[in-house]
C-alpha cells in the first residue's frame, strides 16, 4: 500500500482462510472442546505472601490489603517502592558506558558523522528517538537507518552496513540490536565505519568486534539490573555521556535536562517491550508517565494518545502496552518504522496526527490479518488435543511476517504450550490481502522461513533454540532471543525436522506439570476493598512483566446478564455478604451459570463524565 493509499484508507480484500501446516505429536484426531479442556487444564494459585515481608509492610503503615499485594512481589521493605529519579541505578556499574560516553564525546567534538541503526520495534524505535534527540541536544551530527524487516531481517547484516555505507558515516550506533551481529560488525571494520554496540538481548558464544558494547548482559557486567530495555541501555548510555561532557566544560545545566524530556519514550519502551519491570525499571516508567500525565510528553506519543482516546492526565502503564505501543510496532510489522520513529522525532502536533493517524489505520489492517491467522490456525488445530504435545510448530505460506510474533502470543496464551509460528521469508504480503507477494529487492531466499515464537514459565526459548543448534547445527539458519521470546530462521524443507527437534527438546526441559495452566490471584477481596479509591490506588501504581497487576478470586451469584458489543457479557454479580457489583467478561458471549467462581480485577468505568467501579472478570469456573 503506497501512503497515498493509506491516506485515503484501508483498500478492499478478500477474505481467504490459511491452510496451515502444523506439527505436534501424536496427531490423533480429537475434538474434544478446547474450552472445556482449558478449564480441566486451569489450576487458580493463591500468591505466596512471605510472612516477614508483610509484617515489615504492615508496620511501615501499608493497609493490609496493599501489604499482601507488595508482598506477594518481592517487595520487603517501602524504599523499594520509591520511583524518585533519586534512586536510579547509577551508570557506573553498566561495563563500558563510560568508555562508549568517552569515545562519543570525541566523536562529537571531531564533528563525526553519526548514524543510528534501529530496530523495527517500539523499543527499537524509541530507542533510536531517544538517541537522536539526546545526542542531538549534546551536539552531535546524527541521523538514523531502520532496516525493513522484510528486506533486510533483523540486526546489523552485512547488506545494512552496506546501505548504510552509502550515508559515508563514521560510526555506527546499533540500538536494541547489534550483539549478535558479528558478521555485520566485521563488514563495517573493514568498510572503515566504527560500530558502537547499546543492546539488551543475551549474547552468543561470540561477541562482535565493535569498538564498544553496553549490554547489561554481556560476560562480565556488574549492572545489578539485567531487565533494561534497548531503550533503557541507550538513556543509560547518555546518562554517562552527560557526565563525561560536564568533565570535559562542555555541558551547560539547561542542555543536561534535556536528558529528562526523553523519559516518556524511555517509558514506553520499556513496557511495550514487556521486559521485567524491577525496580529500577519502574523509576523509569513512572517518572515517564508524570510527564506525560503533565503534558509533557513529545509530539508522537501524544498524537498516538489522541488518536486511540486516552486522555493524557490518566495515562497508565497498560496503556502503553496495549495502546500506544500496537500502534507503533504496526509500522514495523505491515510497513516501514521509519514511518514510528519519525511520529517520535518531530516536535511539530500536526505533522505528529497526520503519522499517528496513519498508525492507527496500519494497527487496525494488523489486527484484521491477525485475527485471520489465529482462526485458520485453530480450524487447523480442530483435530488435535494439545496434550498430546509439549509444543506447538505452525506455518502457513500465506501469513504475513510481520505479525506471526503477535499470532504466537496469542497462541501461546490459549493452549499453554511453546509456540513458534513460521511465515515464508520472501512473503511479505500486501497488508490486508493474504497470500499476495510485492515484489522485494534483490534476490529473496524463497526456501527461507521466518519464524517467532513465545513460550511459558520453565522453558527458556533461546536456550531451548540453542540446545536445537548444537545438537542439530545445519537445522537453524541463525536464532537470537531471550527467555520469553525469540526469532528464528529455517529453510522450509527442514520444517518437519526443526519441529520434531524442538518437540524434542521441549520435552525434555518442560515436565507434565509445566504445561498446566496456572493463574496467580491475590486471594479473595472482600467488599471492603471492592471500592473506587482501592481501583484509583491500583491504577496509580507501574505494573507489568515481572511485577504483575493485582487480580482476585472468589464466588459470586450471577444476578444479571447481557451481551454487549455482540462478543462480550455484562454481568450483575453478588457476593456471598450480599454486595452487587458491576462486572464485564470480554470476549464471550455465552450465558453463565446462575453460580461462579471468577478471577477478576479492578477497574474504573466512565460514562458520560461517571465514575463506577467495575470488576473485569479474567477466568470463570
Amino acid at each position: 500500500m503506497t501512503r497515498a493509499e493509506l491516506a485515503g484508507g484501508s483498500r478492499s480484500s478478500p477474505v481467504r482462510r490459511p491452510h496451515t501446516i502444523f506439527y505436534v505429536l501424536n496427531r490423533a484426531p480429537n475434538r474434544t472442546n478446547f474450552e472445556t479442556l482449558r478449564h480441566t487444564m486451569t489450576q487458580i494459585t493463591p500468591r505466596e505472601i512471605p510472612a516477614a515481608a508483610l509484617h515489615h509492610l504492615l508496620e511501615s503503615g501499608f493497609s493490609p490489603a496493599m501489604a499482601k499485594i507488595f508482598a506477594a512481589r518481592g517487595i520487603t521493605e517501602h524504599l523499594q517502592l520509591e520511583t524518585s529519579f533519586a534512586h536510579l541505578l547509577p551508570f557506573d556499574n553498566l561495563k563500558n558506558a563510560r568508555e562508549m560516553a568517552c569515545l562519543l564525546a570525541d566523536a562529537i567534538a571531531a564533528h563525526k558523522k553519526l548514524l543510528v541503526i534501529a530496530d523495527y520495534d517500539c523499543d527499537g524505535a524509541t530507542a533510536c528517538a531517544v538517541a537522536l534527540r539526546g545526542l542531538r541536544a549534546f551536539g552531535a551530527h546524527v541521523d538514523f537507518l531502520v532496516p525493513n524487516r522484510f528486506e533486510y531481517g533483523y540486526g546489523l547484516t552485512p547488506e545494512i552496513v552496506h546501505l548504510a555505507a552509502t550515508r559515508h558515516p563514521d560510526i555506527l550506533i546499533t540500538v536494541d540490536n547489534g550483539i549478535a551481529s558479528v558478521e555485520g560488525v566485521l563488514e563495517a571494520n573493514r568498510l572503515g565505519m566504527q560500530v558502537f554496540v547499546t543492546d539488551h538481548h543475551l549474547p552468543g558464544d561470540t561477541l562482535p568486534d565493535a569498538a564498544c558494547i553496553v549490554n547489561p548482559n554481556q560476560p562480565g557486567c556488574e549492572f545489578p539490573s539485567k531487565h533494561l530495555a534497548g531503550v533503557g541501555v541507550m538513556f543509560y548510555v547518555l546518562l554517562a555521556l552527560r557526565a563525561e561532557l560536564r568533565i570535559r566544560g562542555q555541558m551547560t545545566e539547561d542542555r543536561g535536562r534535556k536528558l529528562l524530556e526523553l523519559l516518556d519514550l524511555v517509558a514506553l519502551g520499556t513496557v511495550a517491550d514487556v521486559v521485567r519491570l524491577d525496580q529500577n525499571n519502574r523509576i523509569l516508567v513512572q517518572q515517564g508517565l508524570q510527564r506525560i500525565r503533565k503534558g509533557r510528553a513529545c509530539a508522537g506519543i501524544n498524537a498516538l494518545l489522541q488518536v486511540a482516546r486516552k486522555l493524557q492526565n490518566k495515562v497508565c502503564s497498560m496503556d502503553l502496552g496495549f495502546t500506544v505501543g500496537p500502534r507503533l510496532n504496526a509500522a514495523g510489522r505491515l510497513d516501514d518504522m521509519s514511518l514510528g520513529i519519525h511520529a517520535l522525532l518531530t516536535d511539530d502536533a500536526s505533522i505528529a496526527l497526520q503519522i499517528a493517524s496513519q498508525l492507527d489505520s496500519l494497527n487496525r489492517e494488523r489486527r484484521s490479518i491477525e485475527t485471520e491467522m489465529q482462526e485458520g490456525a485453530l480450524i487447523a488445530l480442530e483435530t488435535v488435543n494439545p496434550q498430546d504435545s509439549f509444543s506447538l510448530v505452525l506455518f502457513d505460506e500465506n501469513w504475513h511476517q510481520g505479525v506471526i510474533g503477535i499470532l504466537a502470543s496469542r497462541l501461546k496464551d490459549k493452549f499453554h504450550r511453546p509456540v513458534i509460528a513460521f511465515a515464508q521469508s520472501s512473503n511479505a504480503p500486501a497488508r490486508g490481502t493474504p497470500g499476495v507477494t510485492p515484489p522485494l529487492r534483490g534476490d529473496p531466499s524463497a526456501g527461507e522461513l521466518k519464524g517467532s515464537g513465545r513460550s511459558i514459565a520453565g522453558l527458556h526459548l533461546r536456550d531451548a533454540l540453542d540446545l536445537v543448534s548444537k545438537r542439530h547445527p545445519q537445522l537453524i539458519k541463525k536464532f537470537g532471543g531471550h527467555a520469553a521470546a525469540a526469532g528464528l530462521s529455517i529453510n522450509k524443507s527442514d520444517f518437519a525436522a526443526f519441529a520434531d527437534a524442538f518437540e524434542q527438546v521441549a520435552s525434555e526441559l518442560l515436565s507434565p506439570n509445566d504445561l498446566l495452566m496456572r493463574i496467580e490471584t491475590d486471594g479473595a477481596l472482600d467488599s471492603s476493598g471492592m471500592t473506587l479509591d482501592a481501583a484509583r490506588l491500583l491504577d496509580e501504581q507501574v505494573w507489568g512483566q515481572g511485577f504483575p497487576a493485582p487480580q482476585f478470586d472468589d464466588d459470586f451469584e450471577v444476578l444479571n446478564q447481557r451481551v454487549v458489543g455482540e462478543k462480550h457479557l455484562k454481568l450483575r454479580l453478588a457476593t456471598d455478604d450480599g454486595n452487587e457489583i458491576d462486572a464485564i467478561l470480554f470476549g464471550h458471549n455465552e450465558p453463565l451459570p446462575d453460580y461462579i467462581h471468577a478471577v477478576y480485577s479492578l477497574s474504573i468505568n466512565e460514562y458520560n463524565g461517571n465514575q463506577t467501579l467495575q470488576l473485569i472478570v479474567k477466568h470463570w469456573e
